[in-house]
């Protein structure tokens, strides 16, 4: 499906230029609201974002679009997308906006939206809003109807107890020292509090955003320095979160990366012991061979999505399967929440590490990974996935894998990236496989 504004995970590029402006995001609100504006009833739209600069222009723009269509605004105080996704169905809302570019550098921004479910929209839904954008017409409110905008001053509150209700009543994290890395993003605020109204000890990393420091050497895409501080505290395990808090990267109690893979296969395994499970985990094309392989021996049910958490979930929906996610840690639980939550997902695997005693280097390592190299490459234009000497790099290195390994290459839906992965249980193989396709597509970039 061809796509003028939006990506993988809703519109998403560098502030004040296009589509992140104000112009561009103005007429996304006001075609938003028209196809969401359905029924007699006084419609609203719930608007959160994170710490970026650049939220505070578009905010304002959103918030105008939405008015001129006759939807009252809710404006919340910088929260995590999931959330926003929460807090859209909590409050009977039509639509939700969340303005983040969730792991991207602070010049980048973007606009997510959730339906009155409070899942992201379907490619279809977004398609037809895209249309509109462009081409209208907006039936705008007179007057008299306008929409009005509010803050939610305790929308922070609401969403706390909302994500320590997931966690076992029957659990405290009292004597666990848990250090957790916020990225200076939308979760500086809460994801200290849960911690520690749950009864742990909290190291809080990156929690003084400036609109400019957004995951900048810190949180779930830079955690060194969150295991330094881990090994340094001696603490239990670390947590590190990015931008939007809707992805997780744990550490253990040495400093080693848990990564989402070891996290799902930890909660799948723990939920099919309890019985909470249902069908099985939703993964993506990305996830690690050796996750497919020990859910499968242990009669697990396994199933891949294409990249982005949207279309996990999607798959999860149609499936009926309530444990999903992708190995960048987006892990989503539908029990609980509508899209990916990294402090609900660190509170399921914390739970199996206290209910068994054992520290998160045992619980963690769950299955051995079989050897995975990903390389990206950065193109200024073209298709270079279309040129012959890379469909041919590309049949070359699937042939030379066979069946004991995977080759996913993908053209990023976020940055202008083509993404080059190869798995397989011969790691020299897998190298070689994985240079020469990424040697081609430099060529032909």
């Amino acid at each position: 499906m061809s796509r003028k504004y939006f990506g993988t995970d809703g519109m998403r590029g560098t502030a004040n230029t296009s589509p992140i402006t104000p112009d561009v995001v103005l007429r996304l609100a006001m075609a938003a609201a028209q196809q969401f504006r359905r029924g007699d009833h006084r419609h609203r739209v719930v608007i959160g974002k994170d710490t970026r600069l650049s939220g505070y222009m578009l905010e304002p723009a959103l918030t105008s679009g939405f008015i001129s269509m006759g939807m009252d605004v809710i404006l919340v105080s910088p929260l995590p997308t999931p959330a926003i996704g929460m807090l859209t169905k909590s409050l009977r809302a039509d639509l939700g906006v969340m303005i983040s570019a969730s792991h991207n550098p602070f010049e980048d921004n973007g606009i997510k939206l959730f339906g009155p479910d409070g899942f992201k929209l379907s490619d279809e839904v977004e398609a037809a809003i895209e249309l509109m954008m462009d081409n209208g017409p907006f039936e705008l409110s007179p007057p008299g109807s306008l929409g009005r905008a509010m803050r939610l001053d305790d929308a922070p509150g609401r969403y706390i107890e909302f994500v320590k209700r997931t966690f076992p009543a029957d659990l405290r994290l009292d004597g666990l020292t848990i250090v957790v890395d916020c990225a200076h993003g939308a979760a500086y605020k809460v994801a200290p509090t849960v911690l520690y109204e749950l009864g742990a000890h909290v190291i809080p990393l990156a929690v003084e955003p400036n609109g400019k420091n957004i995951n900048k050497d810190c949180g779930a895409t830079s955690v060194q320095a969150m295991r330094e501080q881990v090994v340094a505290h001696g603490a239990d395990l670390g947590i590190a979160l990015d931008g939007d808090a809707d992805r997780v990267i744990i550490s253990d109690e040495t400093g080693a990366i848990v990564d989402g893979d070891q996290v799902m296969g930890l909660i799948a395994e723990s939920w099919a012991e309890s019985g909470i499970l249902r069908g099985g985990l939703v993964a993506t094309v990305m996830s690690n061979l050796g996750l497919e392989r020990y859910l499968g021996d242990r009669n697990i049910g396994f199933a891949r999505a294409a990249v982005g958490d949207r279309y996990v979930v999607e798959k999860m929906r149609a499936d009926d399967w309530n444990l999903g996610g992708e190995q960048s840690g987006h892990i989503i639980l539908t029990d609980y929440a509508t899209t990916g939550d990294g402090i609900l997902a660190a509170l399921q695997a914390i739970a199996v590490m206290v209910r068994r005693d054992q520290p998160m280097s045992k619980v963690g390592k769950v299955f051995e990974q079989v050897p995975q190299l990903l390389k990206n490459v950065r193109y200024s234009g073209g298709k270079p996935l279309e040129d012959a000497g890379v469909k041919k790099a590309i049949e070359a290195g699937e042939t030379r894998l066979g069946s004991s390994g995977r080759l996913v290459i993908r053209a990023s839906g976020t940055e202008p990236l083509i993404r080059v992965m190869a798995e397989g249980d011969d790691e020299t193989l897998v190298e070689t496989v994985v240079d020469d396709i990424v040697g081609a597509v430099e060529s032909a970039a």
